[in-house]
């Protein structure tokens, strides 16, 4: 059977070499990282990385070689998935009922883990068979997934803040704590989401070197990006702007639990009314499906003698049939390697670099250059709805 490259590495400084592979793209990111009960850590690499690891670098860490289903996510997904369904076929059969396909079907097919606490999505467990066994059943999913607390996620509310609907199913404590990428978020699952598919933006803003930066983020929710950009891109000051209350309080616990508050500045409310400008060297607009209504904001808040980057979050729809719009001299759009949605991306790029020139020449009264330096896709929607990452330089002439 074939293998794949790990790095073996002592578990104190795991989170440095995971940092430095991230950054140079040689970690693996479809595998597991293993913790071993040696207390050393398995960092799966590419292969094609090899080649490129420094001497240096090999010195202080072992190359093993594991089989695929050691480090496999889907493997270790697939492995909980079986243990738990054995588990609800027990318990059914316990009440005198037959495993069927349809209770099969009804299992949940993904879900979120914040430390004990597991949050289920709504499309699952919507069966009558269901209701009939109460928290028997509730204690057999939490002993499947391993987990000694279950909420299960209604639909996003439309109260402005996208706030969750959240039904907690077992144990009475609400506030969980979740560790990413070497950084705590504590918040009110019930009040607050977790943007757990923004995990490959979040590393990449961590890979960020923002030493003697100012940064601003004008959606900072409970510190998804604004803790990035502190804890590893080591941005001087970080000004985080939010307006949901709840978000608010998990934010301030969370710059405190991660000792970063005192290089950060929070600004309640809407961050249309935040009174500052011409302070920022990167701008970050986490907001989807779209932050346009935070442009103008942004192009105020960025230094005018200087510029700086706009981090541009948007839900883009492809095919798009309107050709990307470069007739000004001052754009240069460039997608690093070819998707099928490329072009939606590249012409969603084009459009949004002309306008923000316009605004930053309306404000200025000054020529701006307005490049597309990258677009990330950060995940898929539904088809042909993504949501990307612009990153848009921006310089007075």
């Amino acid at each position: 059977m074939e293998t794949v490259p790990c790095l073996r590495v002592s578990r104190c400084r795991a989170q440095q070499f995971r940092e430095d592979l991230q950054s140079r793209n040689f970690l693996d990111r479809s595998l597991c990282i293993v913790n071993e009960p040696t207390g050393t850590v398995l960092l799966p690499v590419l292969p094609s990385s090899l080649p490129q690891l420094d001497v240096t670098f090999l010195k202080e860490v072992a190359t093993v070689w594991c089989e695929p289903s050691l480090v496999s996510k889907k493997e270790r997904s697939k492995r909980r998935s079986d243990e738990l369904e054995n588990f609800l076929q027990e318990l059914v059969e316990a009440y005198g009922e037959s495993w069927t396909k349809e209770l099969k079907e009804d299992l949940p097919r993904s879900f979120q883990r914040h430390g004990d606490l597991v949050l289920l999505g709504h499309k699952c467990f919507s069966l009558p068979l269901w209701k009939k066994m109460d928290q028997r059943l509730w204690r057999a999913v939490a002993k499947g997934l391993g987990a000694k607390r279950l909420a299960k996620m209604s639909r996003i509310s439309g109260d402005g803040f996208r706030s969750p609907r959240v039904t907690v199913l077992l144990g009475d404590r609400t506030w969980v704590k979740h560790v990413d990428n070497g950084i705590t978020y504590e918040f009110d699952v019930t009040k607050c989401m977790f943007s757990a598919g923004n995990i490959t933006e979040k590393l990449r803003v961590a890979g960020f070197d923002c030493r003697g930066e100012t940064v601003v983020d004008l959606y900072a929710g409970i510190g998804y990006f604004t803790l990035p950009y502190l804890v590893h891109a080591k941005a001087a000051h970080v000004h985080a702007c939010e307006w949901n209350p709840h978000a608010l309080e998990a934010l301030r616990k969370n710059l405190a639990s991660n000792r970063v508050q005192d290089r950060c500045t929070v600004h309640p409310g809407d961050n249309r009314q935040v009174q500052l400008c011409n302070i920022a060297d990167r701008v970050n607009m986490g907001l989807i499906p779209s932050s346009e209504d935070s442009w103008p904001v942004a192009c105020r808040l960025l230094k005018k003698t200087t510029g700086g980057i706009l981090h541009i979050h948007q839900n883009v729809t492809s095919p798009k049939t309107a050709a990307a719009s470069q007739g000004s001299r001052d754009v240069d759009c460039r997608v690093p390697g070819k998707r099928p949605d490329g072009e939606a991306w590249r012409t969603w790029a084009g459009e949004t670099a002309v306008r923000i020139a316009r605004l930053l020449e309306e404000l200025t009264a000054t020529v701006w250059r307005t490049n597309v330096r990258h677009i990330e896709h950060v995940k898929s929607y539904a088809p042909h709805v993504h949501h990307v990452v612009l990153d848009l330089e921006c310089r007075p002439t």
